[in-house]
This record gives C-alpha cells, sequence and structure tokens, in this order.
C-alpha cells in the first residue's frame, strides 16, 4: 500500500496497481466506516440465522401438519374399528333369523363401516375409508393399484400392522393410514373359503366368483383411512411465512435501534474527537474536549485533553527556551 495526501493534511491509502482480489478487498474494508462494517457483519449475521430459522421451521411446521393430519385418520380408523365391533356384537346377533332367508349388507360389520365414514365424508370433503381387498365379495371393495401396493408390503410382512403414507389426489396431497385385514378367526370361513359352504343368500346376492378361497391368517386386503393434507399444509405455510415475517421485522426494529445507539453513543463523539483533534494537530484554536465520565469515550477524551495540555507545555517551553 502506497500513502498519497488527503485534502486534510493527512495521509489515505490507495491499492497498488495490480494488486490481487484479496487485497483490494481488504483495502475495501479498511475504508470502509464503522457503522457500514457494523452493519454488513450484522447483516451476514441475521441472514445465516434466517436462513437456520426457516429451514428448522418449515420441517417443524410440516411434521407438526402430518402429525395432526395422521391423528385424525387414527380416529376415523378407530370409529371404523368401533362401528365394525358394535355391528358384529349387537346389530348381527339381531338379525340371524333374516340371513337365513334374505341377506342383509347391514350385518357385515366392513359394509357398516364403509356406510358410517361415507356419510361423514359428505360433509368432510376428501376425508375416505376403504375395505381394499384383493378378492372382494363386494365389488365396491376391490384394491385399485396403490391399494394393492400397499396390501403387498402387508403381504411380505406379517408383523406389519400399520403403514402411514402420502399420495397425490385430484383435491391435492392426502395422507393415509392402512392397516391389515387378515381373517383369525376359522368361523368367518364359512362364508368365504367356497360357494358350497357359503349362505345361499349371500351367493344369490353376489355370485359365486368372488369373495371365496380365503385362508386362515392370509392377508387378504388393508383398511384403508384417507385424509386431505392440502388444508394443514397451507397453515403450515401461512404459519411459516408469519414467523418469517417476525423476525425480519424484529431484526429491522433490532438494526435500527442498534444503528441509532452506536451512531449517538460511538459514532459521533469519536468524529467529534478526531475533528478537535486535527485542529489541534494544525495548531489552530479548538474547544475542549468534552469528557463524558463512565463510558470508555470519556476515558478517551480525557486522555485527548491531557495529551493537549502536555503538548501546550511543551510548547511553551520550547518557545521560552527560544
Amino acid at each position: 500500500m502506497s500513502r498519497i495526501p488527503t485534502a486534510a493534511g493527512r495521509s489515505g491509502t490507495r491499492p497498488v496497481p495490480g494488486a490481487t482480489p484479496a487485497a483490494r478487498f481488504r483495502h475495501r474494508l479498511r475504508s470502509m466506516s464503522l457503522l457500514v462494517k457494523f452493519n454488513a457483519i450484522f447483516l451476514a449475521v441475521f441472514l445465516v440465522g434466517l436462513a437456520g430459522t426457516a429451514v428448522l421451521a418449515r420441517h417443524w411446521l410440516q411434521a407438526s401438519a402430518q402429525e395432526q393430519v395422521t391423528d385424525r385418520a387414527r380416529l376415523l380408523m378407530r370409529s371404523a374399528g368401533a362401528v365394525s365391533t358394535y355391528t358384529a356384537d349387537h346389530i348381527r346377533p339381531l338379525l340371524e333369523d333374516h340371513l337365513r332367508e334374505r341377506f342383509v349388507p347391514e350385518a357385515v360389520p366392513a359394509f357398516s363401516a364403509h356406510e358410517v365414514l361415507a356419510t361423514l365424508s359428505k360433509a368432510y370433503e376428501d376425508y375416505g375409508y376403504k375395505a381394499a381387498m384383493l378378492n372382494p365379495t363386494n365389488p365396491r371393495n376391490r384394491a385399485v393399484s396403490w391399494e394393492e401396493d400397499v396390501i403387498s408390503q402387508f403381504a411380505r410382512r406379517p408383523a406389519l400392522t400399520e403403514f402411514v403414507g402420502r399420495r397425490e389426489t385430484p383435491g391435492g396431497e392426502a395422507l393415509y393410514i392402512a392397516r391389515p385385514i387378515r381373517i383369525t378367526n376359522a368361523a368367518c370361513l364359512g362364508c368365504h373359503a367356497s360357494p358350497q359352504t357359503a349362505p345361499a343368500t349371500l351367493v344369490a346376492r353376489y355370485g359365486p366368483s368372488n369373495g371365496f378361497g380365503w385362508r386362515l391368517d392370509e392377508t387378504l386386503g388393508a383398511e384403508v383411512v384417507t385424509v386431505p393434507m392440502t388444508l394443514p399444509l397451507k397453515q403450515a405455510s401461512q404459519t411459516f411465512w408469519l414467523v418469517m415475517g417476525a423476525l425480519t421485522a424484529t431484526f429491522l426494529v433490532m438494526g435500527a435501534a442498534l444503528n441509532l445507539m452506536l451512531w449517538s453513543l460511538v459514532i459521533r463523539p469519536v468524529t467529534g474527537l478526531a475533528r478537535i483533534a486535527d485542529r489541534v494537530s494544525l495548531g489552530e484554536d479548538a474547544p475542549a474536549f468534552e469528557v463524558r465520565p463512565g463510558d470508555e469515550i470519556g476515558v478517551l477524551a480525557a486522555s485527548f485533553g491531557r495529551m493537549r495540555r502536555s503538548l501546550d507545555q511543551a510548547m511553551a517551553m520550547l518557545e521560552s527556551g527560544t
């Protein structure tokens, strides 16, 4: 770095021609004012903190939204189970005599659960329940391709009791919970082992081609509850931007307050001291240094005052000696 005179009589610096980019950057950094340096560092720290907060907040809000939807789906699944149990324990025994003459779908637990939750879905769109089967008695329960994939997961992993996933639907992204359907009671096979052993009323209603050949402990299908995620994800996104906006506003207020404090407590008094020191160094009349007790700027002003008095005494001794 070479020294050049400045208009005020002091020396400044300029980068040597052909200096490296790093040297030019250091020169620009040294030439920046204290306020600019402070704001540059403060902004860099804020941006790093905001980026980290954004990543964590988005992850936490989306995880919270999924947990909320999962709880709703499990509630629907338990509701379906409760309806099925009630039908099997209380409704079917009352209809046993009728079943010998005419098949009554309402006596089937899965049918009752489907109808109850279908009624619920009229009030809550995109909420759904289905007893998806590979070989159903009722054709409406036949599994579609993605449900077949879920059923195959249960077939490959007998210990798996629940599967949670997300998929795209015409109404947006949805979360689903699936649980395996397996026959664990041998008495249930009386209706599904073969058309010959099944109730005649059942065969007459649905035919002899579907819903037979089931085996004990075989994975026959899956109960699937679907709950939309569009609204929870939208709420999570709104909350995310609200948090980011609040953090940015807080940063702006803090930055303004810190800039004001830095200017009034440091920059302005130091600039005043520098201006008075320049006039003293040039031999001009200058006011006394303003001393503020209790802080570092006051200590600096007092030191300048002592230096000025020492300089005045030295100059007086030199003059008296001549």
